[in-house]
């Protein structure tokens, strides 16, 4: 029997495609949370009590306080967590074997390559101090590569793995970027029907809703304080 929530999730957070994954999983599950926004621009990262409960200074990060036996429990790392409350509340992450390999091949597939190449991509595009042709091939190529890749899993398919899972909800948030990231979605036609439907379903699309005026008011691009911060990883 998959368990139940009473007290809400306290979800740390700022609406980041990593952060999305999240607001779009806990959206998903109809369960209670909360939100405390982790100012990435700001330096909030840095805080001790922020830290405490995720070391490597990222967002998001949970405290579940009805974890494994009925004690507390904090989950840092956004793939850890989508994994924790898909074993929790069994849903979006199968327990069948064969088909939990899947999703975790598409998961980890995102936290490896997706995400951080994607992150690159965006950065030396769109942030470095200095314009290096080099880096902005580099990592543009490997976005292009990255999407031709999920382009071909999603011929004849509705979702990445079987059916659909913690793996389309990590990878979303990243894709519906595209233009950020100088990608035509016209060339991925399976990629852009995957987007479509995703976009479609009412939890993902309240999930990316979810702090949307505080991301607006840190304009990254012109806020040269938040991107020292960001990017030299030193509190303010």
């Amino acid at each position: 029997m998959a368990a139940t929530q009473t007290a809400p999730i306290e979800l740390h957070y700022w609406p980041t495609p990593n952060g999305w994954k999240i607001t779009i999983m806990l959206e998903e599950l109809g369960v209670p949370y909360t939100v405390n926004f982790v100012n990435i621009g700001a330096g909030d990262q840095f805080k001790p009590e922020f830290l405490a409960i995720s070391p490597n200074n990222r967002m998001p990060a949970i405290v579940d306080p009805e974890g494994p036996g009925g004690e507390p429990i904090s989950v840092f790392e956004s793939g850890a967590i989508l994994q924790y409350l898909g074993r929790k509340f069994g849903k979006f992450y199968p327990t069948d074997e064969r088909k939990r390999v899947v999703v975790e091949e598409w998961l980890m597939w995102q936290m490896g390559g997706f995400g951080p190449m994607l992150g690159q991509n965006h950065h030396f595009s769109n942030y470095a101090p200095e314009k290096i042709p080099y880096a902005i091939t580099r990592y543009q190529n490997e976005t292009h590569r990255l999407y031709g890749v999920l382009d071909k899993r999603l011929e004849g398919r509705d979702f990445v793995a079987d059916d659909y899972s913690v793996a389309d909800m990590a990878i979303v948030g990243w894709a519906r970027m595209w233009k950020n990231q100088s990608m035509d979605i016209e060339e991925f036609p399976n990629v852009k029907r995957w987007l479509e439907t995703m976009m479609a379903r009412p939890a993902v699309a309240k999930g990316l809703e979810v702090g949307k005026e505080e991301r607006e008011k840190m304009k990254l691009a012109t806020d040269k304080d938040a991107q020292s911060v960001l990017f030299g990883q030193r509190a303010r």
